[in-house]
């Protein structure tokens, strides 16, 4: 990518809440002498964010840009290497920004849980990406870096021991803390659109909705997305967990984009795990009611209403105790072609949906950024395992995080 570039990244949204948290664990943990920008649409807003950042943070430039303004984001994508998003819903303000890091060769990363903009991102600049060599990655928080990453780290496990691709492979997710106002936001805005355009369900719905060729993939059944309550092997039980339907598209573009490496035959799903016992089975039960009615809730003008008063806001989120206190568990356990079984942990510490992604999106911005030699050696409309990969996993070990497998 052009040296003359003024940054090496940009954070678009630095005036947002998580937006500064990201600004924030930049400004502790970027390399020093990494050019860093802060982006968004008011430079006031901008001048006191960045004046409640850490020290490191004081002296860096602010850009004016406009996700409704094309110039002033070609003008943002042209002057740094990687441009971070927090800037969402997603499918509402988001494809421009896209487009103009996509045309002026701009590496890219945001915090989307939308299939639908995923979706159209990828038909509508993934070759444009290809021919300029931007790296446009979606999905680099909590959804869905330790789901795509887990299923990465099984895959390549599991080749090195010659064991064949993997088969049933299954992530239970357990979690303190909460989903951010802007994770809320963007299911309102994706129940909007499936309103407007029912046609749409049939795309949100399939299991390879992100697939770069449908029309390849194998016919291996997958599992539903809204499962009932169930009890793991060790007496957990389970209960839908509310990020599947979009996690489990990213995997699988994963896997397809590397021609199926991790197996023609991989079937992928994810729970959310609760307890154990009678209590267990109650709050299972108690958490599959919930999702549905507040999906059904937010389908619905009077109750979304409702909604709309007690569910976070874009914009908000917690105490910084909170935040500290929360953390996050995926234990994804899988089988492989001949039998053998590996069990996958990724987690970490920090509220999943503020603290625990700003440390994702960071790392993934610092490695678009600062290890392209490292990186797989591709383009376009990428995943963070297919564009980042082992370069990532390194990144969050060190960063706190934890990424293992053992064979079981």
């Amino acid at each position: 990518m052009a040296d003359q570039r003024s940054f090496d990244l940009a954070v678009f949204g630095a005036t947002g809440f998580v937006g500064r948290l990201l600004a924030a664990y930049l400004a502790d943990h970027a390399p020093e002498g990494t050019r860093i920008a802060l982006a968004g649409r008011s430079r006031s807003r901008l001048l006191e964010a960045r004046a409640a950042l850490p020290a490191a943070a004081r002296e860096w430039p602010v850009v004016e840009a406009d996700s409704g303004d094309p110039a002033s984001l070609a003008a943002l994508a042209g002057q740094t290497r990687v441009l971070a998003t927090t800037v969402g819903p997603y499918a509402r303000y988001g494809m421009p920004v896209v487009e103009a890091c996509a045309a002026a060769g701009t590496h890219y990363a945001d915090l989307t849980g939308e299939v639908l903009f995923v979706r159209e991102a990828i038909d509508r600049v993934d070759a444009v990406a290809r021919g300029t060599g931007a790296r446009i990655v979606h999905a680099c928080g909590y959804d869905s870096i330790p789901s795509d990453l887990s299923a990465y780290l099984l895959a390549e496990r599991a080749r090195a021991d010659g064991a064949g691709g993997l088969c049933d492979v299954r992530l239970v997710a357990t979690l303190r803390g909460g989903f951010s106002g802007g994770t809320i936001d963007s299911m309102r805005a994706q129940v909007e659109a499936l309103q407007e355009d029912p046609s749409l369900r049939r795309v949100a719905g399939h299991p390879y909705a992100l697939s770069p060729d449908r029309a390849a993939e194998p016919d291996t059944r997958q599992p539903r997305d809204a499962v009932p309550p169930a009890r793991t092997d060790d007496g957990r039980w389970t209960a839908p967990f509310v990020m599947a339907p979009f996690n489990t598209r990213i995997v699988r573009r994963s896997n397809a984009l590397q021609d199926w490496a991790y197996g023609r035959g991989f079937s992928y799903g994810e729970v959310m795990g609760v307890g154990r016992g009678p209590v267990g089975a109650v709050t299972a039960a108690g958490l599959t009611a919930g999702l549905a009615g507040t999906l059904a809730a937010m389908s619905f003008g009077p109750t979304r209403a409702v909604l709309d008063r007690v569910l976070p806001a874009p914009g908000t989120g917690p105490s910084e105790e909170v935040r500290r206190k929360g953390w996050f568990r995926m234990t994804v356990d899988a089988t492989t072609e001949s039998g053998r079984r590996y069990r996958a942990v990724a987690g970490g510490q920090g509220d999943p949906g503020y603290a625990a992604t700003a440390v994702m999106l960071g790392e993934a911005g610092l490695a678009l950024a600062l290890d392209g030699d490292r990186l797989p050696g591709r383009a376009g409309s990428l995943t963070p395992a297919t564009a980042m990969g082992a370069v990532l996993v390194e990144r969050l070990r060190a960063a706190g995080h934890t990424y293992e497998v053992s064979e079981r």
